[in-house]
């Protein structure tokens, strides 16, 4: 069954905006269990914009469910995974001035790097996946970088699905395919929301794990955040 990670980056965003610590990330990590999410991603940027290596550290032994955190396997990063232990690790190739992800590793090309970088999280028993684009040769590349998983990066999905939502889930069927048969398991994140999340997990149910944050956030400011996590959990259980 897919497993729902919020993404509390956003809240992050707002408690930097004004300074201090309103709203309290901790705190509405906690909620978010508390409300049903089966998960808490973060991803720390070098800049520490929103999510700050600090909150990292306090999260972690704080919640109940699985830390994953996001970002590009600079030393600093690493050296945080590290310490921390999370249960998963997502490699994401994002430049230090991305406003967000915005493509996945090319894991052919990088298959050198990735593969060192997977089998050091892997040798401290941290579950590493992969971000990629909807690409079977790139899914198949991550098996052979050794990761454990892989995360289709869901942009693509996410603007076509308006027009024609058959057409835009088909590449991402076909990676999952493809990671499916290398023995990895499956994530997926970036902009999947109320509306195009059933779709995605009707024609890819063997998804382990959706990872969403800016939908949720933006949802509850209209619905509230309780209420926004279930709404979130019931598409995924009732595709």
């Amino acid at each position: 069954m897919t497993r729902l990670s919020v993404n509390i980056n956003k809240i992050a965003t707002l408690r930097n905006a004004r300074g201090g610590n309103m709203p309290d990330v901790l705190q509405a990590a906690l909620r978010c269990e508390d409300f049903g999410a089966e998960g808490i991603t973060v991803h720390p940027r070098p800049d520490e914009r929103h999510i700050r290596y600090s909150d990292v550290r306090a999260i972690k032994p704080a919640i109940r469910t699985e830390l994953n955190i996001e970002g590009n396997p600079i030393p600093s990063f690493v050296d945080l995974v590290c310490e921390v232990r999370p249960a998963q690790v997502t490699l994401v190739p994002d430049a230090p001035d991305a406003l967000t992800s915005n493509a996945g590793w090319d894991t052919i090309e990088h298959r050198d790097f990735l593969t060192r970088t997977c089998a050091r999280f892997k040798s401290l028993g941290i579950r590493t996946s992969i971000f990629i684009d909807p690409d079977p040769e790139m899914a198949r590349g991550a098996s052979a970088c050794g990761a454990d998983r892989v995360e289709l990066y869901t942009a693509s999905y996410a603007e076509a699905y308006p027009k024609d939502r058959e057409a835009a889930v088909a590449p991402f069927v076909a990676a999952a395919r493809a990671a499916r048969d290398c023995g990895l398991g499956l994530n997926a994140g970036h902009d999947l929301n109320l509306d195009n999340l059933a779709w995605y997990i009707r024609n890819i149910p063997w998804t382990d794990e959706v990872s969403i944050g800016h939908a949720i956030i933006c949802d509850a400011l209209y619905m509230g955040l309780e209420q926004t996590i279930r709404a979130y959990l019931q598409q995924i259980r009732n595709f």
